[in-house]
């Protein structure tokens, strides 16, 4: 076996741990228990890992990165509108007097 394939196969297998995840995300929409910051801080470190596989030409790095991006992604940006919705919804009104 290719030493490559055992770099494919952890990609998937990391990779695809995200994706019951981003699928209860989608379904309840209940992001209350998932930090911000993390999900900011980690897609933030997903990009560079992914900059740094095409950097590199490595394949099992570039493909487990780019579709952890893009559902880690997913979940940030479901996260981030539940954020910006409760900010909103818990922001003084303005009154006239």
């Amino acid at each position: 076996m290719k030493l490559e394939y055992y770099g494919y196969l952890a990609a998937f297998l990391t990779t695809s741990s995200f994706l019951p995840q981003v699928l209860h995300a989608l379904r309840t929409r209940d992001l209350s228990s998932i930090s911000l910051s993390m999900y900011l801080m980690f897609v933030s470190g997903v990009a560079l890992w992914l900059a740094y596989g095409i950097l590199l030409g490595a394949g099992p790095l570039i493909a487990s990165n780019a579709m952890t991006l893009l559902l880690s992604s997913i979940i940030l940006g479901l996260k981030l509108r539940e954020e910006i919705r409760r900010r909103a919804g818990s922001a003084p009104s303005k009154r006239r007097s």
